[in-house]
């Protein structure tokens, strides 16, 4: 087992250094234009070559990159070239705001396409069709229309709930659950048309076993073939797609933060492209990597718990 976590680890921290320098390298192209933006376009050529050499930015790619990664490892992501902020606090100020309304959807998504998938695999014929159906209304409706939908029912007329704005647990937990219910119920139907299916295929292609048979021919109830022996086996690649689902509610997290206006992770990184924010952006795919890491590591290792053969992959 700790072989299998070192070469997990190991993979982990390839990546991140991959997808930080290449960042990192695609961000050196725009060091004259950050400067611009900075200064203002009626900066001279001379002040503008005087702000890059201020910064650094002259200095080759490789040895900037370095530099960074060195203060990096020792917490020290840089600050924010327009507000001067520390960028290792802000984001993770963000990341809260985002995982805030990502776990809860993750958990509700889980529970709710396991019973869904099970119950449909199992029971078969108009449970079967209405599980399907319950799928392809995720599938169809749209999580921007769905959003909007929302808010107007509870927000607007119902005003149950607040339509936009995010309040801190620490400040009001009550306050806190209601300005995350919109967002936390348009990301669990979309998460649950995607994970229901496949907890339905995995489910009925173990029901179709032949352990499962010699099971049934021993008398066992199929409540407990299902509960005890099919849905562990069928487990496995669940947690795949649900690790697969996290890191696609990650992504998702633009559009219902916008939507919302909500100062997560996904419009602090958009803002910050859209300025040029390069220690800012760094630090946005760090932290993103590390995270997505984390996620795959631990889906890993729930793996190999479950399935010990996946250990040697």
């Amino acid at each position: 087992m700790i072989a299998y976590i070192a070469r997990r680890l190991a993979a982990g921290i390839v990546l991140a250094l991959l997808v930080t320098f290449i960042t990192f390298l695609l961000l050196s192209t725009s060091f004259e234009d950050v400067a611009l933006t900075i200064l203002g376009p009626a900066a001279t050529p001379e002040v503008t070559a005087d702000l890059i050499a201020e910064r650094g930015w002259d200095r080759p790619v490789i040895v900037q990159y370095f530099d960074w990664l060195f203060n990096a490892l020792q917490g020290d992501f840089g600050v924010s070239v327009y507000t001067s902020l520390p960028v290792a606090p802000t984001v993770l100020q963000r990341l809260v705001v985002t995982l805030s309304i990502i776990i809860p959807a993750l958990i509700l998504t889980v529970i709710i396409s396991t019973v869904l998938g099970v119950w449909s695999a199992s029971r078969g014929g108009v449970v079967d069709r209405i599980s399907q159906g319950i799928s392809l209304i995720g599938y169809i409706v749209p999580g921007l229309l769905l959003a909007i939908g929302l808010v107007v029912i509870f927000a607007v007329q119902l005003k149950w709930l607040p339509a936009t704005g995010f309040t801190p647990f620490t400040e009001d937990p009550a306050a806190w659950a209601r300005s995350i219910t919109i967002p936390v119920i348009v990301l669990t139907i979309g998460g649950v048309a995607n994970m229901t299916a496949q907890v339905r295929g995995r489910m009925i292609d173990e029901l179709r076993q032949d352990y499962v048979r010699t099971l049934r021919t021993r008398g066992i109830s199929s409540n407990a073939i299902v509960t005890r022996h099919a849905l562990r086996n069928a487990a496995s690649p669940a947690l795949t797609v649900m690790s697969l689902e996290f890191i696609q509610m990650f992504g998702g997290a633009l559009i219902i933060e916008n939507v919302f206006a909500l100062p997560g992770y996904g419009s602090f990184a958009f803002n910050a492209s859209l300025q040029g924010d390069i220690p800012v952006i760094l630090g946005i795919a760090a932290f993103g990597v590390i995270l997505v890491t984390v996620v795959n590591l631990l889906t890993d290792l729930a793996n190999g718990w479950l399935n010990p053969k996946a250990r040697v992959h």
